[in-house]
């Protein structure tokens, strides 16, 4: 097939909404059938259940959604401004986890006893076969639905995966115990299995394998549940990034007095709208009169709120902390800049390649194999012992084999033991895809602000000028700061046990606060543009060396200003930041800063640390470009940090981690959480997932080295089932107590 060449001018995009996948190969086969539309270009993404696409002139929305339809998935293009539909409430992901958490605890319930008395024969009372036929049917046909629903749809595209394997292994141990009963003598009542483990099998029909049938159903069902789980997370970023905007809006009248509220969607470009203290600002506009201190950090990183306006722009989403502004509307809806982050958050999934399982790797060589096996084995039969019975018995024999029981706790129960020791450390793990790509790491991208450094400000430093005494200028200070709510005013406050009481209070918004407190007029305000050579020669040459936030205090004596010192406040870095990047630099990991904050506030904070790659000042375009650009060395990245403007790079980054005490947005957008608000948790979570994945490999060796070993024996015909039901216990016996060594974990 040709393919015509496309220049950008002629490409335009859309975004298509998918229903049907499952897996790492539906997300491959909806490529394929995107990209044999002549220059089509897409990118699916499992997680959001959707496709960026780019389209040349000639090919119609109509062309794509076929294309997917004839891969056996449901498709609709996304209109301009509706919500992708992982950020609907009620998204269907959330739905399918639960109905698969019905099904696995169903199926669970039930299989319970066919498990026990299948592979333990003492317990195997009179008819005991015939209540494991009645309870392993519905656990086969209705709790395995999912598996042979995806079966069958890989069968028509000629494809084979884990949940081939499962289908072909459950129904061949179903089907085949069904005959045997009603048409062998297995189901004579009084029937139990042999206790001889070595020789051949003399009654094939005697036979039963229903515990294989139910436990790989419900150990499969658990890793489909927390896949699920896993996948919800996608949607909660972005829902939770568009609830950080405004519900209602109060206009302004021509006057700039308050007007009506109003929903936000009734919002146009043009109007304008009041923000209050404490109010989030509806949407990005221009500041038309009025001053405050607004709160950015969701866009910058920055802990110390902005001083906005007349004139300034803002963004919707921020927080005036005090002041009132009036507002005029540059941008509404999907235009605006924190719809624009949720854009990203989602390019960024699609931009990340899910990571396919291990199991689902081997399985598609792994299951054409069986099969040919099999097959094999009944034509030897018949051609070498003429035996068409015998053969089909050791024919069938292989397909049971070949389903390894083992297989199905591999990863689960590594996953579930690992991801518990993992939340006993402050470590909460999403799932499977989260530990892969934490074992991979080799570039730790670290915000600053809330990550190496506590996020809050505190008070690190007072100088007075001589004669003052500095106990009772912190004193007077922190009593005027008490009515504030600014981060610095907090911060001053909590340095002084007890606050003397105020009067007279005056607040300019932007500038600072004075007030009469024990009787003298006390002033306090942020070192101002040009002040600093007005200051004491002392306390100039204590502000230049700080090169922190500085406030200045004084008091007023008959009428004019007499500065009594400066109080310098400062986002202070975490006790054990310094000793987690020695810890990652051990792990071979390199620790690179990347904040949205001033270049010397940033140059401070990694000197503390031991960090000697920089980038300041960076939005939260900027942090997606700079993850992108370490991907491109070549490297495994992860991300850290606890701001929304952190979530996008959280999502782009092949490791999303988030601090615990910082926003939803990032906790949603990453794939570990940590707790302990600790970047130590961080090398912790990383040594953690190596050593989980390789518990994993090592489990997956022991589950398919059991089948490979055992299928020569059912090929002979000498799969006896107590050998069988032994060597299967064994196996899951192996990775179970594999997987519990994850306890250990220090």
């Amino acid at each position: 097939m040709s393919t015509a060449l496309h220049t950008d001018d002629e490409l335009r995009a859309a975004t298509l909404d998918i229903e049907g996948m499952t897996c790492a190969s539906c997300v491959a086969r909806v490529e394929k059938r995107l990209a044999s539309v002549a220059g089509v270009q897409a990118a699916v993404n499992l997680a959001t259940e959707s496709a960026k696409v780019s389209i040349p002139a000639g090919v119609s929305d109509e062309d794509l959604v076929a294309a997917v339809e004839s891969a056996g998935y449901g498709a609709r293009v996304r209109v301009a401004g509706s919500k992708p539909a992982a950020m609907d409430e009620h998204d269907h992901t959330d739905e399918g986890r639960t109905q698969l958490g019905t099904r696995l605890l169903v199926s669970a319930i039930l299989a319970l006893p066919v498990i026990v008395t299948g592979m333990v024969p003492a317990l195997q009372f009179p008819g005991w076969q015939w209540m494991a036929l009645v309870l392993t049917l519905p656990i086969v046909v209705w709790g395995g639905w999912p598996f042979h629903r995806a079966t069958l749809q890989n069968a028509r595209h000629f494809t084979a995966t884990m949940d081939t394997l499962i289908t072909l292994g459950t129904s061949a141990a179903l089907i085949w115990s069904v005959w045997a009963m009603f048409f062998g003598s297995a189901g004579e009542i009084g029937m139990t299995h042999d206790v001889v483990l070595f020789g051949p099998v003399h009654d094939a029909t005697s036979l039963v394998y229903f515990e294989v049938a139910a436990g790989v159903t419900v150990f499969l069902l658990l890793g489909r549940w927390i896949e699920h789980r896993s996948k919800r997370r996608a949607g909660d970023a972005l829902r939770t990034l568009m609830n950080l905007g405004a519900k209602a809006v109060t206009l302004a009248t021509v006057a700039g007095a308050d007007g009506p509220t109003v929903p936000i969607d009734e919002l146009q470009v043009g109007d304008r709208f009041v923000a209050r203290p404490g109010d989030k600002i509806a949407t990005d506009g221009t500041v038309v009169s009025g001053s405050a201190a607004v709160d950015a950090s969701m866009l910058s990183g920055e802990s110390e709120p902005v001083a906005v306006e007349a004139g300034s722009v803002v963004t919707g989403g921020t927080i005036a902390t005090d002041g009132r502004l009036v507002i005029e509307a540059t941008a509404v809806g999907e235009n605006t800049r924190l719809a624009a982050m949720a854009r990203l958050v989602e390019d960024a999934q699609t931009g990340k390649s899910a990571v396919q399982r291990l199991a689902d790797r081997i399985s598609g060589v792994f299951v054409p194999i069986v099969i040919l096996l099999s097959i094999a084995t009944l034509i030897a039969w018949i051609v070498f012992d003429g035996s068409v019975a015998a053969g089909f018995t050791a024919a069938v024999a292989v397909l049971i084999i070949a389903c390894p029981c083992a297989l199905g706790l591999a990863t689960p129960v590594a996953i579930l033991v690992g991801t518990g020791r993992g939340a006993q450390l402050g470590i909460l793990i999403t799932g499977p895809e989260a530990i892969e790509s934490a074992g991979r790491i080799d570039v730790l991208l670290a915000d600053k602000t809330g990550t190496i450094t506590t996020g809050t400000m505190s008070l690190v430093d007072v100088v007075v000028a001589e004669g003052v005494e500095r106990d009772a200028t912190v004193r007077r200070v922190a009593a005027v700061e008490a009515a504030s709510e600014h981060p610095v005013a907090r911060a001053i406050r909590a340095a002084v046990p007890e606050v003397p009481l105020v009067s007279d209070f005056v607040s300019t918004a932007g500038h600072g606060v004075s007030g009469v407190v024990e009787g003298e007029t006390v002033f306090a305000r942020k070192l101002a543009v040009g002040e600093l050579e007005t200051l004491p020669l002392a306390l100039g040459n204590a502000v230049r060396e700080a090169q922190t936030t500085t406030i200045v205090a004084g008091r007023l004596v008959d009428g004019s200003e007499v500065v009594d010192g400066v109080i310098f406040v400062a986002d202070t870095v975490r006790d054990d930041s310094a000793h987690a990047v020695e810890q990652l630099a051990a792990l071979g990991v390199e620790v690179r800063m990347l904040t949205g904050d001033n270049a010397e506030a940033a140059r401070r904070a990694a000197i503390a640390v031991g960090i000697t790659d920089i980038t300041a000042g960076v939005s939260p375009e900027g942090k997606i470009d700079a993850v992108r650009a370490a991907q491109s060395e070549g490297k495994s990245v992860a991300m850290v940090g606890d701001g929304v403007n952190d979530a996008p790079a959280l999502v782009a980054a092949d490791l999303g981690l988030a601090m615990g005490g910082g926003t939803d947005a990032a906790m949603h957008a990453s794939d570990i959480t940590l707790v302990r608000q600790s970047l130590s948790a961080a090398a912790d979570a990383i040594r953690l997932s190596r050593k989980t994945m390789s518990t994993i490999r090592g489990n997956l060796f022991w589950a398919f080295g059991y089948n490979v070993a055992a299928i020569p024996l059912a090929a002979l015909g000498l799969l006896n089932p107590m050998l069988a039901g032994a060597a299967m216990a064994f196996s899951s016996v192996f990775v179970v107590l594999n997987s519990l060594r994850l306890r250990a974990f220090r």
